[in-house]
């Protein structure tokens, strides 16, 4: 700019931009003008916006560089290795077909088992199954050593066609998503597990029952291939249990279990079948609670009425046919939890027992009853007599006025004759307290029914506690 009116020229202003400012300068006297400074606002406005998208773009490029880095390599060579194995696979042929037997070995981990049903005669068992073999057609060349896939690539390859033979039903876990895992190794080599949760059978012998121990199998084996196609082989420690705080072994102790190998011969040849048996022993504790006590206290209270008056009927009575109906219905309480088998078990044989010494309870009282009501001194007809005179009065029999021995020598053979004619004792018992004496009596036993209930208080005790010392040895320790 000139000073027209001086001639001079004066200085100009200048302006420098710095970042997020814009510095102007200009002669020190010179007033800028209001267009000017709008100008130089709306430039720094303009340029603060521009710095600050840079920055967020650098900073976009630097996230979008960090998520694309190298897996896409390797991803693309696994794609490219499973792409060529299975270009020419077919999985309807198993490896090595016409050659040699493919071999597998399995393997288990129970994860639990239980409940255990004795009425429908099975168990349910979960496990991880795993099953490893060779197959050449799949080996590969590459860096990968490995290749861990999901179920999708489970329906591309070949598969042991493995079932289980005594199992009722099986499910596969799909939640939530298909339990299976296949790996799959540079030299061929395949493992493939899967989780399966199996109602299996189990023939259950119950005749110790609930004393019984049981070995309930699992057997698996092919379902196409004999033997001379596929076998299989237990790997080393090949079946493993895992924690059993959370097994449903509601009445029942895991002892253990054991694997086996054996050949099965049918008509469509000799197939390899494997076995796993676990060893389970029922606890007694529900049964000693529900049956076992309530049936010893039962019978303990039915001898209460040996010590009730012989004259207190309907007491006796009443206690006597309350505690047949309670052995009753114990028996068919214990029942429920066993199937319709046509054995006795050990159960059984104690509940029936403690049935019959019940009922003879009752039916002792009922003999006590009858007897003491007919119980009366016996008739005894007076002999005929010729040498001695005829007496008017028969005297008492435990009277002697007369001095005829002969007279009562033959009264009292008279009086055994009656006593014994016609009765239970005529043998070796004596029924009636008149008939103690007379030569008869020797080489017999005297019973006083009307003492039966001082004899039953020593002879049910006793017999129940011999029979309860016998069989509990016997099922316990033979």
């Amino acid at each position: 700019m000139r000073d027209t009116s001086l001639g001079l020229q004066t200085p100009r202003s200048f302006c420098v931009s710095e970042p997020h400012r814009l510095l102007c300068a200009g002669p020190p006297e010179t007033t800028m003008s209001p267009r000017v400074l709008a100008y130089v606002l709306l430039l720094s406005v303009l340029l603060t916006c521009s710095l600050s998208l840079e920055d967020e773009d650098e900073d976009y490029e630097d996230v979008t560089v960090s998520q694309m880095l190298a897996p896409k390599a390797q991803d693309t060579g696994a794609t490219q290795i499973l792409n060529q194995l299975l270009k020419e696979y077919d999985k309807k042929l198993r490896p090595d077909i016409g050659v040699r037997p493919t071999v597998v070995d399995v393997g288990l981990l129970v994860n639990s088992i239980g409940p255990v049903s004795s009425i429908n005669m099975e168990y349910q068992i979960d496990i991880i199954f795993a099953q490893t073999w060779t197959d050449s057609r799949l080996s590969y060349n590459g860096t990968m050593k490995r290749l861990t896939l999901n179920s999708n690539m489970v329906g591309l390859i070949w598969l042991p066609d493995t079932i289980f033979r005594n199992s009722k039903n099986a499910d596969s876990h799909w939640i939530t998503t298909p339990n299976q895992l296949l790996r799959i190794w540079n030299n061929g080599r395949i493992l493939y597990t899967l989780r399966l949760t199996i109602n299996a059978e189990c023939q259950l012998q119950l005749h110790n029952f609930p004393m019984d121990e049981h070995s309930c199998p699992l057997i698996f084996s092919s379902y196409g291939y004999p033997r001379d196609e596929m076998i299989y082989k237990w790997r080393k420690n090949s079946v493993e249990a895992a924690d059993q705080k959370s097994w449903r072994l509601y009445q029942f102790d895991f002892m253990g279990l054991r694997n086996t190998t054996d050949v099965i011969k049918t008509t469509a040849g000799e197939y390899v079948l494997m076995t796993v048996y676990f060893d389970l022993s029922r606890r007694m504790g529900y049964f000693t609670i529900q049956t076992y006590i309530p049936c010893i206290l039962t019978v303990v209270l039915s001898w209460v009425s040996f010590w009730i008056k012989k004259d207190a009927t309907p007491a006796r009575t009443a206690l006597g046919i309350t505690t047949v109906l309670t052995m009753t219905t114990l028996s068919s309480v214990a029942r429920t939890s066993l199937p319709r088998v046509s054995y006795i078990t050990a159960m059984d044989l104690f509940v029936t027992v403690c049935f019959l010494f019940v009922f003879a309870a009752l039916m002792e009282y009922a003999a006590l009853n009858y007897y003491s009501n007919s119980a009366r001194a016996p008739s005894c007809r007076e002999p005929k007599r010729s040498n001695y005179s005829v007496l008017d009065v028969r005297p008492p029999h435990a009277v002697i006025a007369l001095h005829n021995s002969l007279y009562w020598q033959d009264f009292e053979d008279a009086c055994a004759y009656d006593c014994l004619d016609g009765k239970d004792c005529r043998s070796f018992f004596c029924c009636f307290e008149e008939c103690k004496g007379g030569g008869w009596r020797r080489g017999r036993v005297h019973l006083d029914l009307l003492d039966l209930d001082a004899y039953s208080r020593v002879f049910f005790p006793t017999s129940f506690l011999l029979f309860n010392i016998v069989y509990w040895v016997g099922y316990l320790y033979l």
